[in-house]
């Protein structure tokens, strides 16, 4: 029997998880119909973990107990606040992962210990180490980690044949990648990329939120900035206008009793079109297609060898994107895959590869960034210590080993400074170090004693550096995997049984009995269920002040309904909830 390894996109905005079973992919269900987990944690009243929808509908009631969009600080050595405490960003990561990987496993049946998680292209070595980190403490062994765009084209290969070249344009809700692929006989070829890991739909949202705060400061004399409950209420607003902006010609920004002011009452009720909008996020359009462009010169092509553009992220149903993409490249972008969908399609067929099971598709992926070291040499006409030296070039197909010859500098030097850079500049202290380590005991000789460098690189983008004395073979070398790493030895463990604990388990994974993520769903279930039925009621209570007396009446009916069932059955509870959410709708319409 072929082993399970799941794949799982970790988004900013919305997670999912997949797997191959009996040669199909199929992205398994957070809740009855429905694949997609928004990524986001919270912290219940009773102290209880929220994670997905649950943590969203809390979101803009509680924000101070409430995390989104953690995937931004990955890489980060810092940390975040929920209810009171801090967590790391690989913390909030792994409540997310540990998530899916509950869902996965009362899904399938069995344990799940394995998977294949997806990072932006453009994720440095820090931030895939942290997600790394995240999968671990989440109780996951990540066998491999692979580029978005990547899994994005390995989705759409599935499905499709024919020797072509693709342009895979990802524009999620916090990242955008653009890579350039050559997709043939089975075998998907990444052949460069280029991105930003901070843009998205998360600043298209901002800028609605920017619109907002405007009309409010111009017509009220409030700074809503000012007030962070008030702030989460219309970062959920902008979400929403965003998503009918992407069908309609205009959307409402609507708040009822956003705040108050001298004792009166604050609502947001402003129109924006959809030009208005669009104006709005056009320098970042602009930006994406920059992205493009540096990927298709680093793939040495031009527009016209491109054969296809796939769409892959939520934000690329903005409009917009779809008509400048076209405008730009002369050609309508495909979009039959699901692009929310489509990269934790392409991680399970990676994650099905590995396994063994029967995936033809090849993959060959590139990376990102150059890396190297630093020289001494002439810069600007002058001798420079720290001349940048690439060993390993930006969109070089990995794994990848490359090694360099070096040489001690003055007579009797018995030792050697290597240090590890990633970036693009001649001037290796404008790029990024990555890692040092010293080479130490080198024979007594005259200057020009040489060394050999050598960096791999392999297909995680972990990068492996060793240096080594070529006379006497004494060898010196490091592992960039951790470079602001927070979690070595106890401290991983530690995350972990925090980790556990907040999901209510004593036991550490290992020792948990295959069925018990399964028997303890229904009851998580349960909670959340209620979780989510007290925001809905705080909800309701707000519209109270505004309805008319028929509808207060159903109002209050409603409110009672759902508070008399909370202590019943879950179904009963359920039906309370349908109904007055239902009433909601309507008086929101």
């Amino acid at each position: 029997m072929t082993e399970i390894i799941v794949g799982i996109d970790l988004g900013t905005t919305n997670s999912e998880v997949a797997v191959v079973r009996e040669g199909r992919v199929e992205v398994i269900p957070v809740a009855p119909g429905v694949r997609i987990l928004p990524s986001l944690v919270g912290v219940a009243d009773d102290g209880s973990l929220l994670v997905g929808e649950a943590a969203r509908n809390q979101y803009a009631l509680h924000p101070e107990r409430s995390v989104r969009s953690i995937k931004r600080r990955m890489g980060e050595f810092t940390s975040v606040q929920m209810a009171g405490k801090d967590y790391s960003p690989q913390e909030i990561s792994a409540m997310i992962l540990r998530r899916l990987r509950d869902i996965a496993e009362a899904h399938l049946g069995e344990p799940v210990g394995k998977a294949v998680i997806t990072v932006p292209a453009y994720f440095s070595d820090a931030q895939r180490q942290a997600t790394r980190e995240a999968g671990e403490i989440a109780g996951l062994e990540v066998v491999r980690i692979i580029n978005e765009p990547t899994a994005a084209a390995l989705a759409y290969e599935s499905c499709h044949s024919g020797a072509r070249k693709a342009l895979v344009y990802d524009l999620g809700g916090g990242t955008f990648d653009v890579s350039v692929v050559n997709l043939e006989s089975d075998v998907v070829e990444v052949l460069a990329s280029h991105g930003n890991n901070h843009l998205g739909g998360d600043d298209f949202d901002q800028k609605l939120i920017t619109f907002a705060i405007d009309h409010l400061r111009e017509r009220h004399d409030i700074d809503v900035g000012q007030h962070p409950l008030a702030m989460a209420r219309l970062q959920h607003a902008a979400e929403a206008a965003k998503i009918v902006l992407s069908s309609e010609p205009y959307a409402t920004l609507s708040e009822e009793f956003l705040l108050e002011k001298d004792g009166v009452p604050i609502h947001l009720s402003v129109e924006v079109s959809r030009n208005e909008y669009e104006e709005m996020i056009e320098p970042y359009i602009a930006e994406t297609l920059d992205a493009v462009h540096i990927a298709l010169s680093g793939a040495g092509l031009t527009v016209a060898d491109i054969n296809e553009i796939l769409l892959v992220g939520g934000a690329t149903r903005t409009p917009l994107v779809q008509r400048r993409l076209e405008q730009e490249l002369g050609m309508q972008p495909r979009a039959e895959v699901d692009p929310d969908l489509c990269v934790a399609m392409g991680a399970a067929i990676q994650a099905a590869v590995i396994a063994g099971g029967q995936a033809p598709t090849v993959l060959i992926d590139v990376t990102p960034y150059t890396f190297g070291t630093s020289a001494l040499n002439y810069f600007n006409g002058e001798m420079y210590p720290f001349c940048f030296v690439p060993l390993i070039r930006k969109n070089t197909p990995i794994p990848v080993s490359r090694s360099e010859g070096f040489c001690t500098i003055f007579d009797g030097q018995s030792k050697v400074d290597i240090h590890v850079y990633q970036g693009e500049d001649p001037d290796a202290l404008n790029n990024i170090e990555i890692g040092r380590f010293t080479i130490e005991g080198l024979r007594d000789a005259p200057a020009g004693n040489p060394l050999i460098t050598t960096f791999s690189l392999d297909v995680n983008g972990i990068l492996q550096v060793t240096s080594r004395e070529k006379e006497t073979g004494l060898v010196h070398s490091i592992t960039i995997d951790n470079a602001i790493s927070r979690f070595t030895g106890d401290k991983l463990a530690e995350a972990r049984e925090r980790i556990d604990g907040l999901f209510g388990e004593q036991e550490g994974a290992d020792k948990r009995p295959a069925a018990t993520t399964a028997e303890a769903s229904p009851a998580d279930d349960s909670r959340r269920l209620r979780v989510e039925a007290g925001a809905l009621i705080e909800k309701a209570e707000r519209l109270l002040a505004k309805a008319g007396t028929e509808d207060a009446e159903d109002l209050v009916n409603g409110i009672e309904a759902v508070k008399d069932r909370n202590n019943g059955s879950d179904a009963d509870l359920k039906a309370a909830m349908d109904a007055l959410a239902d009433l909601l709708y309507y008086l929101d319409a």
